[in-house]
């Protein structure tokens, strides 16, 4: 497989709605525009709905009220049309029993690629990783950052033009965190798919994105935006800069504004 620089997705939400069966309101009214091959992160409060808007992105959940958009379509028609999403949590959730090269070729086997094809794109996805001498491996004989890595490889495996990332390195030791972040961003400009990624982490946030939503508690609003306009490819350097040192410490002013509930 060639793996091709797709353009990414476009995604729009207008006054998004999640209302539950038992009456809970995660989410109220939440707007967002990401044009294509543009890198969103979303912060906020345990709790607040950012794992359900994902979910909501990805079609595992209908959205109440309110508009919803992958391209034009809907997530459940996205989905359908086998548009090219793949979903990227915070558990690598890989099968024990199945070798790193067959985890990575699950998704491609499920939607019943042909065999050649299957080789073609494992391989590829694994090399991207880093990780062309393990596939032979189990998960349980990696480590966590591997792990991981596999977890990427078999999104990958599926070129997508939609990345959705729910707080994928949020278990790792911050030395591991900050290499993957490096070899995130360093796929994202390769291929520009569009990445929607969940976090914890302000830094994490600033670092990788191309703009940052601060998400006030449940139900959840936008509190605040932050565009990010450092230089890309992004050095290494910049977590010690001091421009970088003040987004962190602005998007952190909002954050905790918004958790307290002064900001909507």
């Amino acid at each position: 497989m060639t793996v091709h620089t797709p353009g990414g997705a476009r995604l729009s939400a207008t006054s998004v709605h999640k209302r539950f069966a038992d009456g809970t309101i995660a989410i109220d009214r939440l707007d967002l525009d990401v044009e294509a091959g543009q890198f969103v992160s979303l912060v906020g409060p345990s709790g607040c709905g950012k794992s359900t808007f994902l979910r909501l992105v990805a079609g595992l959940a209908d959205v109440t009220k309110g508009i919803l958009t992958v391209d034009g379509l809907s997530p459940e028609q996205a989905r359908a049309q086998h548009r090219r999403l793949a979903y990227v949590l915070q558990d690598p959730t890989l099968l024990r029993w199945r070798r790193v090269w067959d985890n990575v070729a699950l998704p491609l086997e499920l939607r019943a690629f042909p065999p050649v094809d299957i080789r073609s794109r494992v391989e590829t996805a694994l090399e991207l990783v880093g990780l062309q001498d393990v596939g032979d491996m189990f998960p349980r004989q990696l480590s966590g950052g591997m792990r991981m890595r596999v977890s990427i490889a078999r999104a990958l495996a599926t070129d997508p033009t939609l990345l959705l990332m729910d707080e994928p390195f949020g278990a790792l030791d911050e030395i591991t965190r900050q290499r993957l972040n490096d070899e995130l961003l360093e796929l994202w400009s390769r291929h520009r798919f569009t990445c929607l990624f969940v976090t914890h982490s302000v830094h994490e946030a600033a670092y990788l994105s191309q703009r940052v939503l601060v998400l006030g508690p449940q139900p959840t609003r936008t509190a605040a935006v932050h565009e990010v306009a450092f230089a890309e490819p992004r050095p290494k350097t910049l977590r010690t800069d001091v421009e970088f040192s003040r987004l962190v410490a602005a998007i952190s002013a909002d954050l905790s504004q918004a958790t307290e509930g002064g900001h909507y």
